[in-house]
């Protein structure tokens, strides 16, 4: 008899753990779907931040670029994402990690406009920087990113690019210099790298001279020409 029980109670324990398991892989196959489109929307959003949607005519989820793994210290092959109007390439976006944040790595989103002018530059959450200190990164919780918008690698000159602390341009937060460090040396590696390697960026030489494209609608207004 003491048998049988057990015998019923594995039974039992299998159906219940087969069930279980069939209904999470129902679940995760009803809302995956779900989840995908909030990624895409989230990432959609955060771009045009960065680039305004005005400031371009393409989709710039649908208009990429493959960056090789080792450049800006991405250990993988990432994409880029590319925005243009009718007279050419207006913007490139990199997703970029800088991986010296105080908690860890921080994960960034750089837009670099086709003159080799910061277009934004926006933090990617989660990240695990100290809550009233490191934080500060966030634009929600501060505007300090806001900083980075419109500088280039001559605005600062080479020695601006640190912060103060270090003898850079850049403000630090109080008790945490170790967190825009972090982020003001990726921007900068950012821009180098952009300058190095702007013509395979948009994969279109003729294009990249500085004369043939208008960054004028830069704020996102209405250009009446467009």
């Amino acid at each position: 008899m003491l048998g049988n029980a057990i015998s019923k109670d594995s039974i039992l324990l299998a159906l219940f753990a087969i069930v279980s398991t069939g209904l999470c892989v129902a679940t995760y196959e009803m809302t995956k779907g779900k989840i995908e489109l909030n990624r895409i929307a989230a990432l959609e959003k955060a771009l045009y931040e960065v680039v305004p949607k005005t400031s371009h005519s393409n989709n710039m989820l649908a208009e990429t670029t493959t960056i090789a793994a080792g450049s800006l210290g991405n250990k993988k092959d990432f994409t880029a994402y590319l925005a243009r109007n009718s007279e050419g390439p207006v913007a490139a976006v990199f997703p970029v990690t800088a991986p010296e944040g105080y908690g860890g790595p921080i994960n960034l989103l750089i837009g670099v406009y086709a003159d080799g002018t910061i277009a934004g530059v926006r933090v990617i959450p989660p990240h695990k920087e100290t809550p009233g200190l490191g934080d500060k990164i966030e634009l929600k919780k501060s505007e300090w990113i806001l900083g980075f918008t419109g500088t280039s690698l001559n605005n600062p000159k080479e020695s601006g690019w640190g912060v103060k602390k270090d003898g850079g341009d850049f403000d630090s937060f109080t008790g945490a210099t170790i967190t825009p460090r972090a982020v003001v040396k990726a921007v900068h590696n950012t821009l180098q790298y952009f300058e190095a390697e702007k013509s395979n960026v948009f994969n279109d030489t003729a294009m990249i001279n500085d004369n043939t494209f208008d960054t004028s609608n830069r704020t996102g207004e209405v250009n009446p020409n467009d």
